[in-house]
């Protein structure tokens, strides 16, 4: 069983207008409410190709409960601890005359040790049958980037394999644990290296870094670079599929989707890669944050190249 944790579960209200102005009343031209927080998109993602996993985290209040019903409409399982406040809502605005996007993100679940003691009895419940974690995303205001070293180690501990995505600082910490994969970004790896990431030899220098000090396997989205997965003893450089993008967002979660789905068929890496970016592709064609449609997986799948790298 794929078991994703997101302690920041979300709902994206995603508006489209022809064109980003500042003191200005701008109409939206479209609108559309979607799955957000990393792991519960890779979840939602999974559900929409008939892949059941288990989402843990923790939510709340009236919106917590349309992230669990969204959820279960694709098959997914929810195990969330109800705790104080309201599940967030991210407004994500995309700019149509450009393509430019930008996510006004909160914080609003109120969360106590409690609520962390109880979530890590869950997770612990759960790792006996788990093929793999997939933890990551924000963290609610009151929570300290520790969270993820100590419930990345309780899985390894157990030889589960995790697969990580989050940014500065919670990235640096849970990189000290060790996870099996990291899906960062090219903003994101730069963050955490301290270094521009400009090309894709940058991407490649700074993930055969991070696998020689840590033994994690980097897989980092570039955009309209496409992406380079940094295993043990090979790289490859992914090329994008060529589309018309209405959304790129949500679009590195389907990446996550895709280790995860390998990792529970017992399959090559490899043939996570190609479902991810694949998913990614589909991910980019919907207004939505994460969502897509399978019938657009399926056709991407055999298109998706994995070139090895330096070539």
């Amino acid at each position: 069983m794929i078991v994703t944790v997101t302690a920041n579960t979300t709902i994206d209200y995603t508006v489209f207008v022809p064109q980003f102005e500042m003191n200005r009343t701008m109409r939206a031209v479209n609108q559309v409410y979607s799955m957000g927080g990393k792991p519960t998109d890779a979840s939602w993602i999974l559900g929409e190709n008939g892949i059941t996993s288990l989402a843990l985290g923790f939510a709340a209040g009236n919106t917590g409960e349309r992230v669990k019903a969204m959820l279960h409409a694709r098959g997914v399982q929810t195990d969330f601890i109800e705790v104080g406040g309201e599940t967030r809502i991210n407004v994500v605005i995309i700019s149509e005359n450009d393509g430019g996007h930008a996510t006004i993100t909160t914080s609003t679940l109120d969360i106590n040790e409690r609520h962390i003691n109880e979530l890590r009895g869950k997770l612990l419940a759960a790792l006996p049958e788990a093929s793999c974690v997939v933890i990551g995303g924000t963290l609610p205001k009151m929570m300290q980037p520790a969270f993820y070293p100590e419930f990345i180690a309780l899985a390894r501990a157990r030889n589960v394999p995790v697969i990580f995505d989050a940014d500065e600082p919670n990235l640096s910490a849970g990189l000290e644990a060790r996870p099996t994969y990291i899906k960062p970004n090219r903003d994101e790896l730069s963050r955490l290296t301290g270094q521009p990431v400009n090309t894709i030899d940058d991407a490649y220098r700074a993930g055969r870094a991070l696998y020689e000090r840590y033994g994690t396997c980097p897989i980092i989205t570039l955009g309209d670079d496409g992406g380079l997965a940094v295993l043990p003893d090979r790289a490859y450089r992914i090329p994008p599929l060529p589309v018309e993008v209405v959304s790129p967002a949500g679009a590195g979660d389907a990446v996550l989707a895709g280790l995860a789905l390998a990792l529970e068929r017992g399959q090559p890496i490899e043939d996570g890669l190609r479902f991810g970016f694949a998913a990614a592709t589909a991910v980019c064609l919907m207004p939505g944050t994460a969502d897509c449609r399978r019938a657009d997986v399926e056709r991407f799948l055999p298109l998706v190249e994995l070139l090895p790298y330096p070539g």
